[in-house]
């Protein structure tokens, strides 16, 4: 499996296309459409779109990807509250997403296959309600959860501190080598090791 990171120009978020086998995965759809073709192999086929949450900077786009590869979009069932209110999503009217008939939605952690791609998804919730963590083969993609020496902020619309706490934790037990943040530099395992428990016991201090 090949990654190609795509740094948008909404906010420097990340899209993320993963390539294998002739069939590619979209994380996240803060990129242009013209700029996302742009990373795809010749004949390659896209068989789904991953939200990793409902930020405007994160799923811009995504109603327009989906229409122009004919593929399915996987989210939380709680993105649907952020993706038509355009000051949930922070766009500033950009964003208004009306139609979800082609969505496929979850509400707990669960594994599934899109194509040749093998899924592990982990709700992740903290930073939004509609947060998820999606685990692929030795790489997870957690938009803006943690970062390569952060986590997200937890006072945007529907954030939480203790969610985000156990969010941290959950993603701290799993098996990984690579992390792929919504924003900056991807991190390894040994790094997020260091920053995961040094976040975490910052985070669960009494205001």
């Amino acid at each position: 499996m090949t990654v190609h990171k795509i740094i948008s120009n909404l906010l420097e978020s990340n899209t993320f296309v993963l390539e294998k086998d002739g069939q590619a995965l979209v994380i996240d759809a803060g990129a242009d459409l013209s700029e996302l073709k742009r990373h795809f192999s010749n004949g390659v086929v896209v068989v789904g779109i991953l939200l990793t949450h409902g930020h405007f900077d994160h799923a811009m786009h995504v109603v327009e990807y989906a229409k122009t590869f004919n593929c399915k979009i996987y989210a939380s069932k709680f993105i649907k509250e952020y993706l038509c209110d355009s000051k949930k999503n922070y766009s500033e009217n950009g964003l208004c997403v009306t139609d979800f008939s082609n969505f496929i939605f979850f509400d707990e952690d669960c594994s599934f296959q899109v194509g040749v791609f093998n899924v592990d998804c982990f709700t992740t919730p903290g930073h939004s309600k509609c947060g998820v963590s999606y685990l692929i083969e030795n790489i997870i993609f957690v938009g803006d959860l943690i970062f390569k020496r952060g986590v997200g902020r937890d006072d945007l619309f529907g954030g939480d501190r203790q969610q985000l706490v156990q969010s941290l934790k959950k993603v701290q037990s799993l098996s990984f080598e690579v992390l792929e943040s919504g924003h900056g530099e991807n991190s390894s395992f040994n790094e997020q090791k260091r920053n995961l428990q040094a976040f975490i016991k910052f985070l669960s201090r009494q205001k």
